[in-house]
């Protein structure tokens, strides 16, 4: 990973991180990330789900989509990830904001085909739920040739993260206004089966098992 101009933390630039340890403990607590880039002129950002394995970012879908289409042509692109933890109230509405973590990723995609596509997608899957794939049918021929895998090196790449409290002007903390964090809190609720034949799923397969504990206790 290096730290380039585009890629710098410019506001605030202490909250920034260029490590890998904390760029990878980011990007494998979230699922969803905003690709942004050029399409037929204009810019377009989409939503996608993602997956990490070691230094590399997958992507995935339909062939005939725009996303897959313009990304496999290696043009460049900006990844976003991004969440919020908690709600700042200050003493002064100027300086509200908002604690979160997110990552931002510059490159170039690239199209990623034979035995590699299929360990690209059961990465992509594992990161959705660790252990899903060896849980559910493996897809078709059919079904890969009707899905791009577009993979992404973590080179150019940072994170920015904001804890912590209100910062309010000096002169505000002798008002009588409230001011603190409302945390932002997440989790899984309880399993729902399928109501298609739900007599058939009574059991609750291991990937759910351990996702639901993990996060509940």
């Amino acid at each position: 990973m290096k730290k380039t101009k585009r890629s710098t933390v410019k506001r605030v630039p202490k909250r920034g991180l260029y490590d890998q340890k904390s760029i990878y403990k980011l990007l494998d607590r979230n699922h969803l990330c905003h690709v942004g880039f050029i399409y037929e002129d204009f810019p377009v950002v989409i939503p996608t789900l993602y997956g990490r394995k070691e230094n590399t970012i997958f992507l995935h879908g339909a062939v005939v989509s725009r996303l897959m289409t313009s990304l496999k042509k290696e043009i460049p692109l900006c990844i976003s990830i991004a969440k919020t933890t908690g709600i700042v109230l200050a003493r002064s509405a100027f300086n509200h904001s908002l604690n979160y973590e997110s990552v931002i990723l510059y490159g170039n995609g690239r199209l990623v085909e034979g035995f590699e596509k299929e360990e690209a997608l059961k990465a992509i899957s594992d990161h959705l739920i660790i252990g899903r794939w060896e849980e559910c049918r493996p897809p078709t021929t059919k079904e890969l040739k009707a899905t791009h895998v577009i993979s992404i090196d973590l080179d150019e790449v940072s994170a920015k993260v904001r804890t912590g409290g209100p910062q309010d002007d000096k002169e505000d903390y002798s008002s009588e206004y409230w001011a603190g964090v409302i945390p932002i809190k997440e989790g899984f609720g309880v399993p729902q089966p399928d109501q298609q034949l739900p007599d058939r799923l009574k059991k609750i397969p291991a990937s759910v098992q351990n996702l639901t504990h993990k996060t509940n206790n």
